[in-house]
């Protein structure tokens, strides 16, 4: 319940957080920012880091001057396709048996209903899975399972990650400065995570109602 109320906060204080560690850490911040995105698509045991709302609280920083906007849109872009090629390698040696481990967050209906949204846009789902929470998480891991080649993989990776780091960094950098953004940052945060779960959601109901 703790760890719950923890998440929650961090979620909704994505700001307070970051200006926290920029304080505390100054350039370092980059390093612990290029770690949580790389965990976040990159260990299949923690899907519930910050993705979307993460970069785009990054970005508008970097409009305050606290980053370099181009250099936190290179450093998270790889840290995003490293962290789906770590993904994706998990997948291919150790597949389904990650799910056996009984680790606290990774449970099977996330396999099952990220295997349906791959089955029915296939090799796209790299790409698409970028902007939706959970399932950008095990795309990879499932393409590691599967017959994808890791050639064809790391083409929709590259594609994706900077796609994903680009839409989020820059909307926070040309919007997250402004005032109404500002005073509803806890707001615009559920928006982004609402507005990226939705797809995914629908995806699912479908898949249920077939």
């Amino acid at each position: 319940m703790e760890f719950l109320t923890y998440l929650i906060d961090l979620f909704l204080h994505l700001d307070k957080h970051i200006a926290e560690l920029i304080q505390q850490y100054g350039t370092l911040t980059y390093v612990i920012l290029f770690a949580v995105v790389f965990a976040e698509t990159g260990l299949v045991f923690t899907p519930f880091l910050p993705g979307d709302s993460l970069l785009f609280a990054a970005g508008a920083f970097a409009a305050k001057g606290s980053f370099d906007v181009h250099l936190l849109f290179i450093l998270l872009s790889i840290a995003a396709i490293i962290g789906d090629t770590v993904n994706y390698w998990i997948g291919h040696y150790f597949g389904p048996k990650v799910f056996d481990m009984n680790i606290k967050f990774l449970k099977k209906e996330y396999l099952e209903r990220t295997h349906q949204f791959y089955e029915k846009h296939g090799g796209k789902t790299i790409i698409i899975a970028r902007f939706i929470p959970i399932i950008r998480t095990f795309a990879p891991f499932v393409a590691g399972v599967g017959s994808m080649s890791y050639s064809k993989f790391i083409q929709y990776n590259i594609i994706g990650g900077m796609l994903w780091c680009a839409l989020f960094v820059y909307a926070g950098y040309f919007f997250g400065n402004l005032e109404f953004v500002k005073s509803n940052f806890s707001f615009i945060v559920i928006a982004i995570i609402l507005i990226s779960v939705l797809p995914g959601v629908a995806e699912f109901l479908r898949s249920r109602k077939k």
